[in-house]
């Protein structure tokens, strides 16, 4: 049992034939949804292209997730939103990336230490996020299972 969001990365994952952490490539991604990288001196959605900042891989690929949600899920130009309106989907960016980065379906399948701090080290490695990343995404996965 899923959240809408979990359920519709699922599906977006399944469509590409994406199944595994090690499936989990921006280049790779970014071609099969027919979307185009680009690098400038900050991140924004325009059309199918994603422009992101250089980074690490690791933030390279969390500035992805960010502004694919923009790309997937998102229309308009916030330069003419009111703040509210471009506050909430950031937010929605945010949350969106990480469910995309660490998708639940896959971390379900995981065993995961039972010591947060091992966790957030393997999730770190698994999926090739920064351990601050890992942490959230692991208290909010931990969270939610209380929930269901």
């Amino acid at each position: 049992m899923y959240t809408h969001l979990e359920d519709y990365i699922h599906e977006l994952y399944k469509s590409i034939g994406i199944a595994n952490p090690e499936d989990l490539n921006m280049l790779h991604i970014a071609k099969k949804l027919d979307v185009e990288i680009t690098y400038s001196n900050r991140a924004f959605r325009f059309d199918n292209e994603i422009v992101i900042r250089r980074g690490t891989k690791s933030e390279e690929w969390l500035m992805f997730g960010h502004e694919l949600c923009h790309y997937l899920r998102h229309s308009g130009n916030q330069l003419k939103m009111g703040k509210l309106f471009v506050d909430l989907q950031e937010w929605q960016a945010d949350n969106f990336m990480y469910h995309f980065c660490i998708p639940s379906f896959m971390l379900r399948r995981m065993n995961l230490p039972d010591n947060e701090r091992d966790a957030v080290w393997l999730l770190q490695e698994v999926y090739g996020v920064t351990a601050e990343f890992a942490q959230k995404r692991l208290q909010q996965y931990m969270q939610n299972l209380i929930y269901r």
